[in-house]
């Protein structure tokens, strides 16, 4: 009999629910939540009160989309953390609700874990290619930027992470400084795409092992634009697309820096990207030079399990499904965790 593992995802301002059955994808349901450009963030308020509009018809949807009914879900996995507490809350309430009704098992995931395994989301007419454990994740977000091992779907090692910023964070911040808008990361890439990457130098920190900090180049770039338009108001407007493709640059080195560095250490040759700064086109193309330089076997996950999603859920949710894990109704979300 086929275990069919419905994923709700709600830790920031997307709404998502997926349906996955064993391991293969039926469905994946996304609702943005645009109301958040206009503050130049997410406000948490706002996205709660979205995810509880949303929640209802997403999940509704996305069990038509596979074809299913309600009662043919085996399991129902929900993150129960790191995000925002209150939109946190409203996922994990309707999953619980959801699971009693059905009664069926309830499966709490990590974020962040889901960001991990979404590479081995498979799909039907794709090549479906995953990595072979132990590899290497470089997982980058707007909240984290970190070098995992991974040893299994369940076994998990940070060898390396940022001790200030992450770098989709540091993306945000500097392209709002430079009036771009939010959020910046996409911003910046696509400007970057006509500059010239070697224009302009920004300052890289010296951090020791495989940590990572992003709190100095942000100082750098905020220095260098005040004295340069303090010389020439509109050095900004003239020089836009320079500074960004310089600046992407400078991250990008630092995140390339140290994984080489961890793959040289550990001799692991499978290389995986994830999380949201996975979409920039940069660093999709350095990794995959990197891996033909190196000869590494580089696993880039598709740009539509790149943000916040329920199909990274509902994978994850089903490696502890079919490991035994479960957990009680009791459980409560978390803004933060400790590990994986």
């Amino acid at each position: 009999m086929a275990d069919i593992i419905l994923g709700i995802e709600s830790s920031c301002d997307d709404t998502s629910a997926a349906v996955i059955r064993d391991g293969w994808l039926l469905s994946n349901v996304i609702a943005g939540q645009d109301v958040h450009r206009s503050y130049g963030g997410v406000v948490p308020e706002l996205a709660s009160r979205a995810h509880e509009l949303n929640i209802v018809p997403v999940v509704s949807e996305a069990v038509s989309r596979a074809g299913l009914r309600k009662e043919d879900i085996t399991a129902v996995a929900f993150t129960r953390g790191p995000g925002l507490l209150g939109s946190l809350l409203v996922g994990t309430s309707f999953a619980k609700g959801l699971a009693l009704s059905l009664g069926v098992p309830l499966v709490m995931v990590n974020h962040l874990q889901g960001h991990v395994l979404a590479g081995f989301i498979k799909q039907e007419g794709v090549m479906n290619r995953h990595p072979s454990f132990p590899y290497l994740c470089l997982l980058v977000s707007g909240g984290n930027s970190q070098i995992v091992r991974v040893n299994s779907p369940l076994d998990f090692e940070i060898l390396g992470q940022t001790i200030d910023d992450a770098v989709g964070e540091a993306f945000d911040k500097c392209s709002k400084m430079m009036g771009l808008g939010y959020p910046g990361g996409p911003i910046i890439d696509k400007l970057a795409k006509s500059g010239n990457p070697e224009r302009f130098k920004f300052a890289k920190p010296r951090v020791p092992g495989l940590d990572y900090s992003f709190s100095g180049v942000k100082t750098s770039l905020l220095y260098f634009v005040r004295d340069r338009m303090a010389e020439d108001p509109s050095f900004m407007e003239n020089n836009r697309e320079d500074i960004c493709a310089s600046f992407q640059k400078t991250l990008l080195d630092i995140l390339l820096d140290k994984l080489v560095k961890a793959s040289e250490m550990t001799g692991i040759r499978d290389i995986a990207i994830g999380g949201g700064v996975s979409a920039n086109s940069g660093l999709r193309a350095r990794i995959t030079a990197e891996g033909e330089k190196r000869g590494w076997n580089t696993f880039l996950p598709e740009l539509k399990f790149t943000t916040d999603n329920a199909a990274m859920i509902a994978i994850a949710g089903w490696f502890h499904y079919m490991a035994g894990e479960r957990c009680p109704l009791d459980v409560a979300p978390v803004s933060r965790t400790a590990d994986f």
